[in-house]
């Protein structure tokens, strides 16, 4: 099901689309930003996004405005992956989206003191991704193969470079904001070590943007400017790392100017990056 979206979003060219999907065939909201005219010759890059209740509206516009031509950079197709809520995050279902399994023990204690809402489901949300999503917007609208985009906050940070790790062939450029490194005891770390041992071998050329805001726990800015270390030795081998570190911005703040950064990321030429 899906609907055109005059009213109660940012501009003309966004759509609702309404899918029952997963084991429990739960409900998804996919909120869509195209653009209008012509769609150049291979096709639009899309930025997938997850928490798309949150980041859509502020996604969309600042798409909107910052592809304008004779200067903006090229139209693009913005994906957002919501859920059937009214609160910007809805924090049960990302819990289990956005997390690999992992024992309770190796959890911290939450910050309300209550119990951690079930988890597990990133492998399954990934073939959520793969199977349906993407499917339906390259049936929608032709796209660029070249420039696919995964961008996530937080806990939707952690997925993004578990889908790096664990499957780089499924996007080209994976934006990991405030990541939450610590998950499962670090268990993301093992991730990468294999992810380093086989990427030489995959002749992939990849990006990863990593963004945190100067302000946020001592632990995630550690983390976060820890990963780029640890991938270093990949940059011959094709993987394109960079950190954007914002400085007066904590968790919260730092999500319009990661937003920001994800366009020029995901749009810049190979020219401009230079």
């Amino acid at each position: 099901m899906s609907k055109e979206l005059e009213r109660s979003y940012p501009h003309r060219g966004c759509e609702e689309h309404v899918l029952y999907a997963g084991e429990q065939n739960l409900e998804y909201r996919i909120l869509v930003s195209h653009p209008s005219g012509e769609a150049p010759p291979e096709g639009y890059p899309v930025i997938y996004t997850l928490d798309g209740n949150a980041v859509f509206h502020t996604l969309a516009e600042s798409a909107r405005l910052q592809t304008r031509k004779p200067h903006g950079y090229d139209p693009v197709v913005i994906v957002a992956i919501g859920y059937p809520s009214s609160e910007p995050f809805d924090m049960t279902r990302r819990c289990y989206d956005f997390t690999m399994p992992a024992k309770l023990e190796s959890l911290p204690k939450r910050p309300d003191g209550s119990e951690w809402p079930e988890h597990g489901g990133a492998d399954s949300f990934l073939d959520l991704l793969e199977n349906e999503i993407m499917p339906l917007i390259s049936g929608l609208f032709p796209v660029d193969s070249q420039r696919q985009s995964l961008f996530g906050h937080s806990l939707g940070g952690l997925l993004v470079l578990h889908a790096l790790f664990t499957r780089p062939q499924l996007f080209t450029h994976f934006a990991a904001g405030s990541p939450s490194v610590w998950w499962g005891g670090y268990s993301l770390l093992v991730e990468q070590e294999r992810f380093s041992a086989i990427y030489p071998g995959l002749k992939l050329q990849r990006k990863l943007l990593i963004t945190i805001g100067a302000e946020e726990l001592d632990h995630m800015v550690e983390d976060a400017e820890k990963l780029p270390v640890l991938l270093a030795p990949l940059a011959a081998e094709g993987l394109q790392v960079s950190l954007a570190k914002f400085p007066q911005e904590g968790h919260v703040t730092v999500l319009p100017a990661a937003l920001s950064r994800l366009l020029r990321f995901a749009l810049e030429s190979q020219e401009e990056a230079q």
